[in-house]
Formats: C-alpha cells, sequence, structure tokens
C-alpha cells in the first residue's frame, strides 16, 4: 500500500490542482510591476510563465533582460513572448531580447513573438532605431511572428490564448489575455479602462493579473483605478487576484489597499 501510493506521488509529481486533479502548478515570476514612469523605482512590465518543458514571457518592457538575468532566466530559453499592446513599457525591450539572440545566446530554434496588429513592423523600426548598422537577417529567420486579433482564441507554444480589445489605445489595439496551459487559466487584463468585458473573460480563471495604474484619476479612462477596482471586485469569479502596473497615485495609496498587490521578483505557483 506504502509503496502504491509512493509510486502515484511520484507519477503525479506531488502537484495535484487545488480541485484534486492531477493539473499540475504552474509557476509565475514577475520581472516588473511598474507603469510608463517606473513608479518607485519599478521594472516595468515583464511575467514569465513557467510550465513542464514551456518558458513564456508576457510582455517586455524595457528592463525585461536585465531582470531576466536577475533571476537566472537564460533569454534562449524562451519558447514565445506575447505582447499586448505597442506602448513602450510593454515592447520596448524586444530589441535587447535580439541583440541577446544575435551575441550572446543565438537561438537553435525560431521564438514565436505574437501581440496585436503592426507589432512586427513596429519593433523592426525600432530595432533598426537603436542599432542602426547591425545586420539583422540571421535574427529575423529566429523569429515566428503571429498577429493577435480581438476575439480569438489561437495555440500558441502549445498554450491557448484567447483575446478580446482593452479600452486603452486608438486606432491602436490593446489587448487583454487569456492564457490556458497544462488546465490552468490566467487572465492579464492588459493596460485597460473599466471594462465590463473584462468580468465575463475572466470568469473561473485560477490567477487574474489586473492593473491598477491611478487611485485618484477616475477622470482617466484609459487605465483602472483603484476605487473603481474594488466597487466591482466581488464580481470577478477569479481564484485569485493580484494588482500590478502600479502608478504613483496607487503607491500613494498603499496602505488603503485591501487587494493583493504584486512586487517585482515575486514568483508564484497557481
Amino acid at each position: 500500500m506504502i509503496l502504491a501510493l509512493l509510486a502515484k506521488f511520484m507519477t503525479d509529481g506531488g502537484t495535484n490542482g487545488r480541485d484534486g486533479s492531477d493539473r499540475k502548478l504552474i509557476s509565475l515570476t514577475i520581472l516588473g510591476t511598474g507603469d510608463a514612469f517606473a513608479s518607485g523605482g519599478r521594472a516595468q512590465a515583464g511575467y514569465l510563465i513557467e510550465a513542464p518543458g514551456k518558458r513564456i514571457l508576457l510582455e517586455a518592457g524595457p528592463s525585461v533582460l536585465t531582470e531576466m538575468k536577475r533571476h537566472g532566466i537564460a533569454a534562449d530559453s524562451l519558447d514565445a513572448v506575447i505582447i499586448s499592446h505597442l506602448h513602450g513599457d510593454h515592447f520596448g525591450g524586444l530589441p535587447f531580447l535580439f541583440l541577446e539572440y544575435m551575441w550572446e545566446r543565438p537561438r537553435k530554434h525560431p521564438v514565436i513573438i505574437a501581440g496585436p496588429r503592426n507589432l512586427e513592423q513596429r519593433t523592426w523600426i525600432l530595432m533598426r532605431t537603436m542599432f542602426s548598422r547591425f545586420n539583422l537577417e540571421k535574427i529575423q529567420k529566429k523569429i515566428k511572428w503571429v498577429v493577435l486579433e480581438p476575439k480569438t482564441t489561437l495555440k500558441i507554444a502549445g498554450m491557448k490564448v484567447s483575446t478580446i480589445r482593452s479600452p486603452h489605445t486608438k486606432p491602436d489595439v490593446s489587448l487583454s489575455l487569456k492564457l490556458v496551459l497544462d488546465g490552468k487559466t490566467m487572465v492579464f487584463s492588459g493596460d485597460t479602462g473599466w471594462n465590463e468585458h473584462l468580468v465575463a473573460f475572466s470568469e473561473g480563471a485560477d490567477l487574474m493579473l489586473c492593473e491598477c495604474t491611478y487611485y485618484e484619476s477616475d477622470h482617466l479612462r484609459f487605465h483602472m483605478n483603484y476605487p473603481e477596482l474594488k466597487h466591482h471586485r466581488a464580481r470577478f469569479n477569479v481564484g485569485r487576484m493580484i494588482l500590478t502596473h502600479i502608478g504613483r497615485e496607487t503607491m500613494n495609496h498603499s496602505s488603503d489597499i485591501e487587494i493583493e498587490m504584486a512586487f517585482d521578483g515575486m514568483k508564484l505557483d497557481f
């Protein structure tokens, strides 16, 4: 009997889901939780998702390569990079990843980079502006671009990715993302003002990362503010909600915040 139980533990890795199933835990390392102003000295957006045999980077802020190296994460170990929208604090780190692939850690296999329309064009413009004399032909062959449109579901690096549009940028598209991997679901609000569709979109998620840039500036409708989010919190049927993309106002009211707040370097399983 004891040997049988031990064999079962070794088979499932002792990582059963909270529902008693044999779903394995997904690990998340939060590399950056700051807004575009790096308020409070926080690094800008970056979230590393790890499952058996998979490493996926969600967002690539300007400091993402620095933070990856700080945590001992090799850039060439990424299977995919997913970008929510075309603001520099969310995709401005891609040229540094490309530089790493060109000189320090050449990729053996292509990496998938997925995001809203125009991400590929904007990234190459940024790369050529920052490193104008480099021959990019070799690295171009190691990138597989995927366009994410709102209200679609795609399979990326073995992960199901669903999208809705967030009210953040126009005419550029900004996305909220639902990621399903190994039976676990994570929802990422991306940058967004209050969006009624986000409530249904996040239904049943094990983890939700929700932006919370403002506290007092409720007239600015392209980012979430904490009082509004708190008012609606009970409507979100998610296992755990963590606030990120923290702005100066939210930091100044940290003693009033009753929802869990992320911090740079935070690690968790779900």
